[in-house]
Parts: structure tokens; sequence; C-alpha cells
């Protein structure tokens, strides 16, 4: 058993970690300032503590003792982040740096960063690969690509075990359907629920590498337990598949309606999966079809 710090713990993504954590047995402990994490997607069995990332002197003492640290607490979403970029900065990137550093003075075995796609920008040639060069198109994109460079530097300079997985377009239950800066998919079950039409951006020919919840789960854990990990590694977790957002919203079955599309947007993401496969020993297990399917039931 080990005692694990997951931050962002009562978020989507990192809510579906802390279970998987605690049903393998481990001890948990969840920072999170439930600014976009939600109650009750926490697990009872998790030691909770509301706190704010960017508070150094008050989450330094809950690292004391701590094996491992899963950093998924930020402030997600492109558009919030060009609306808010002093904001999405503070939490996405000095909050990044307090989280390492509070693991190398705690002496953390390994830290597993939660980073994005984004980091790429619009590439001529896909999938998108690991060493190809970074130009983010937006704020959120380089400040989660930063995080990873930080990441690096606390290996190379402190010996902060760490690697950075690189999601590419999440999804499941628990994620945000509410608010202007939910994701597409998000925001496709939140009108199909209301029987409004589903509002596409652009021309809807745009690709997205959609990866589902319990293969990022899965992904985090074998990078926690893989000895090929920790020097740094920028590593991508997609489905190696993309469908245009258009064929997304045939999968739902409703009428559609285009708008313009917003400032900031990638054309296509794909990810090479390679790289996962030869240091996790990891490749996704649920397609799209099948995880909108298992979505759609989940929310009745």
């Amino acid at each position: 058993m080990a005692k694990i710090l997951v931050t962002g713990g009562a978020g989507f993504i990192g809510s579906h970690l802390v279970d998987a954590l605690i049903e393998k047995g481990d001890e948990v402990l969840v920072i999170d300032n439930l600014s976009t994490g939600n109650k009750e997607n926490l697990n009872p069995k998790a030691k909770f503590f509301e706190m704010d990332i960017r508070n150094l002197d008050k989450i330094q003492p809950l690292f004391k003792g701590v094996d491992f640290v899963f950093h998924e607490a930020a402030l997600p979403r492109i558009p919030l982040s060009i609306e808010k970029p002093i904001e999405t900065n503070d939490v996405n990137l000095n909050g990044t740096l307090n989280v390492l550093f509070a693991s190398k003075n705690s002496r953390v075995k390994k830290v597993i960063y939660a980073a994005s796609s984004s980091a790429y920008g619009s590439k001529a040639e896909i999938p998108m690969k690991e060493i190809m060069s970074c130009l983010p198109l937006n704020p959120y994109g380089l400040q989660k690509y930063v995080g990873e460079l930080y990441c690096r530097i606390f290996f190379e300079i402190y010996g902060l075990a760490t690697v950075s997985l690189r999601y590419f377009n999440v999804y499941g239950p628990r994620q945000p359907r509410e608010g202007a800066y939910a994701p597409v998919i998000g925001i496709f079950l939140r009108q199909k629920s209301a029987r409004k039409p589903l509002t596409i951006t652009g021309d809807g020919k745009q690709t997205r590498d959609w990866t589902y919840v319990s293969d990022v789960v899965r992904a985090n854990i074998l990078a926690l337990e893989s000895e090929k990990t920790g020097k740094g590694e920028v590593i991508n977790i997609g489905a190696g598949k993309n469908h245009s957002v258009n064929e997304l919203a045939k999968m739902l079955g409703e009428e559609t309606t285009y708008i313009s599309l917003p400032k900031g947007e990638m054309k296509d993401t794909l990810a090479d999966i390679g790289l996962a496969k030869e240091l996790l020993g990891w490749e996704p297990k649920v397609g799209l079809e099948q995880g909108i399917a298992q979505l759609l039931k989940y929310y009745g």
C-alpha cells in the first residue's frame, strides 16, 4: 500500500483516479479548492483537504510521508484561458511549481503530471509525436507545456522523478456539462438532454482524438508503476484514432446547428501512442462509439 496525494481529486479525471487508487488499496489524500471540482465526486475513503495549490505554505505539510503525487489540479479549457490568462496562469503554472517544490522538499518518489495535447498547436502532419516541436495556440496550451518543462527541470536539477502524460480530449462520466467552458461532448450531452440542437463550431470537420477516462486512469497508474518512467518524459495518452465533430454529433442522433469557430482552437488532433506502449505497456480499450454509449447510459 502506498501513500498517494492527488491534486484536483474532486475533479473529473482526478476523482476517477482517486477511486481506482483506493480500490487497489492505497491511502489517498486529495487537495482541491472546489473551483471546478465537486464534493459529490469525492470518494469517502479519501482524506480531503479543501486547499488551493497556489498556497505553498498550506499544502506543503500534506506532502510529508507521501510516496507518489498525481498532479491533476488545473483551470482547464482553452476559452477560459483566453478570457482570463492571468488567473489561469497563476493556477496552472504557479500552482504546478508549488506542487513540484513541495514534492521535492518531501522526497516524493515520483510525480505524474497531467499535461495536454494542446501543447502541440496545429501540426501540418499527424499523428502527433512527442519528438515534435510545440507551438501552442492559446494560453492554456502554453501553460500546460511550461508545466512539462518544469517537470523535466525538477528531475534534471533536483532529481525528482517526474513524468508528463499528454492527455488527448478526455471524456466520460462526471465531465463538465454546465457553463460556457464545458468541453464539446459535455455541451452536446447537455443540449441533448434539453432536446435542443447540438451547436457545432465551424464546419464540424475538425477532428479530435477522444480518449475515455478509464483508459486515462489506467495510463496514470501504469506511469506510477513503470520503472521506465521518471526522467521527465512526455508521453501521449490518446485513443490513437480521431473523429470529426460532425461524426460525434451523428452518434448522438440529434439535430445540429453551426456557429462560428472560436480563436485558439486546433484543427486536428491525433496521438501517436507508440511511446505509451513502449514505456507503460498501455493502449486504449474503449473506442468512441462504446464510450458514448456508456456515457448515455450513465446520464440516463
